[in-house]
């Protein structure tokens, strides 16, 4: 499945104009960080279900690019409302994986060893954000949230993930995301990934999909 919507978002004309505007091409396999453009769900123009080729991270004035969104706020600040309301996307990914983060007794961050993360009993995790457009292309958000008691001791924050048949309803422009929000997915497989590289620099720690490839 994931491969069938690799292979819809490389069809699209956005993403020619991806690479066109940015030099970037759709990525599909592998680990996938911020400023990578991968296929994400969401609804077209007419309404229907579809794919798109979008680009992580919301680009901002005099900061670095903003790959994550709060649950807990996203609906009241300026910078999200607007997505909160319409434009509401799903990314598919394998895992998600993450760094245990933890404090020294000197009081210095040090993160540990590195996880990956899915839903138990499901091959897809299927991740929450919100998009909008920038000069013409869409750049997405991962929503976050407090951690399932599980992996807390991994991060403070972990994704906002649904089951595949609440996609749907959350990419919908009628519904209340408040209400599909609380029917997130908390029951979580996490596993020790062989750690092949350092932790990336602290604006990117947090929640890297693998959309494709692995599942």
């Amino acid at each position: 499945m994931l491969r069938q919507y690799a292979d819809i978002a490389a069809r699209s004309r956005i993403r020619e104009q991806f690479l066109r505007n940015v030099a970037k091409p759709l990525q599909y396999r592998g680990e996938i960080r911020p400023a990578d453009i991968v296929p994400v769900i969401a609804t077209s123009k007419r309404g229907n279900k579809a794919c798109f080729p979008m680009q992580w991270g919301f680009n901002m004035e005099r900061r670095s690019l903003l790959p994550n969104a709060r649950l807990e706020t996203a609906g009241v600040k300026p910078l999200f409302q607007g997505a909160w309301k319409a434009h509401r996307c799903v990314i598919p990914a394998s895992w998600y994986y993450e760094w245990e983060h933890f404090l020294r007794p000197n009081g210095k961050k040090e993160t540990g060893d590195k996880y990956l993360i899915q839903p138990k009993g499901d091959r897809i995790t299927w991740l929450c954000g919100l998009y909008r457009f920038e000069d013409g292309l869409p750049h997405f958000v991962v929503l976050t949230r407090p951690p399932s008691e599980e992996i807390s001791f991994i991060h403070d924050r972990m994704p906002l993930m649904l089951r595949e048949k609440d996609v749907d309803e959350w990419i919908s422009p009628d519904a209340k995301p408040d209400e599909v929000a609380y029917r997130a997915v908390t029951d979580l497989h996490f596993e020790k990934a062989p750690q092949t590289e350092k932790a990336p620099p602290d604006e990117y720690t947090t929640f890297l999909p693998v959309p494709v490839g692995m599942a």
